[in-house]
């Protein structure tokens, strides 16, 4: 089969491998019909974190399970799947406790990667999540939509969830990437009433607007903190969603939050320390980590998208088939693409 392969930072190709076989009854073997590229992937892209030349690469898609192992019950060959990449068991503290991206019994991968044509997923009984009929009875645009839900819609909203949103809150999404414009549906769809997204990119500011932001900071540091402050009547928010991960965007979510804030962080942490004294003197609650997926798909999104509630597949910006995967990176990496498509197979 054919699959995304990593060979050095800047340099993707295509490359042969075996396609995958069931190793243990709690797998599936997913064909994969749609896959992307996620902003957290160009890390390894841009040579900013290791990774082993050679490896398969990717962890969003939706397919069709092709075989299932003896375990699995609640999925059966050809049933159309979300495919997260948290591999929650279901029946773990941390599972039952609605955190299944901190799944004790998670096993990441099967074959290494989602952008390829086949999949082997495991804790596939629980983790999997089924969407009603087939990839041919939706348009692409919902196909787009559902795909979101294998990652950023889910991480998105897990930010939300993480900082408490609630009916009327203001909010400050720091981060105009997928996963922050994701944040800024996933505020709407909790009730807030205002949401104040950062973002110095037209394009990017245009769709927060669209996914329900009431206003727009292109300013950085501290001219974005007394923007902000002005905005809100020197208040501050009651929720920050931190979508970036970078020392920069985490000081300015403490500083524009108010007085009994939570912060939902969900951007990957670029620095080791953090001084929590700012946290302290204005009672600011710090939470967030890896997206429980198959949680918040399971209770909320997938019903959420197959109504029309919300249209996250726009942040799709370009796509791409898998053999034009150098394309699909580079159009990320030079900021051409908000998120990279690869449509697979039909």
């Amino acid at each position: 089969m054919k699959a995304a392969t990593f060979i050095e930072p800047g340099k993707m190709i295509i490359t042969e491998v075996p396609k995958p076989l069931i190793e243990k009854d709690t797998d599936a073997v997913i064909r994969i019909i749609r896959a992307c590229v996620c902003g957290s992937d160009l890390w390894w892209y841009r040579g900013l974190s290791q990774r082993k030349a050679g490896s398969l690469v990717g962890h969003e898609a939706i397919g069709v399970v092709e075989t299932v192992g003896a375990a699995v019950t609640d999925i059966k060959a050809g049933d159309f799947v979300i495919v997260p990449f948290t591999h929650g068991c279901g029946h773990c503290a941390a599972c039952l406790a609605g955190f299944d991206g901190d799944c004790i019994n998670q096993e990441h991968g099967g074959n290494g990667g989602y952008q390829g044509e086949f999949l082997r997923y495991t804790n596939a009984n629980w983790g999997l999540v089924k969407v009603p009929g087939q990839p041919s009875d939706y348009s692409d645009e919902m196909l787009n939509n559902l795909l979101t839900l294998s990652d950023v819609m889910a991480t998105g909203y897990h930010a939300a969830v993480s900082a408490e949103v609630k009916p009327g809150d203001t909010v400050v999404v720091m981060g105009d990437g997928a996963v922050g414009l994701c944040g800024v549906i996933g505020a709407k769809l909790l009730g807030a009433n205002r949401i104040i997204a950062m973002s110095r990119h037209a394009d990017r500011q245009k769709m927060a607007l669209e996914f329900g932001a009431t206003d727009i900071v292109a300013e950085r540091g501290d001219e974005a903190v007394a923007k902000v402050m002005t905005l809100t009547n020197n208040a501050g928010a009651n929720a920050v969603l931190e979508c970036v991960g970078t020392e920069q965007s985490v000081e300015t979510a403490v500083a524009v939050a108010g007085a009994g804030a939570i912060i939902g962080r969900v951007g990957i942490p670029q620095k080791a320390e953090m001084n929590t004294n700012a946290l302290f003197r204005k009672n600011i609650g710090l939470r967030g980590g890896v997206a429980a997926v198959t949680t918040h798909d399971k209770a909320r999104l997938l019903d959420a998208v197959l109504k029309g509630e919300i249209n996250p597949g726009q942040v799709f910006t370009q796509r791409f088939t898998l053999d034009q995967i150098q394309a699909a990176y580079a159009a990320m990496d030079k900021r051409q693409a908000i998120k990279s498509l690869l449509v697979i197979s039909n």
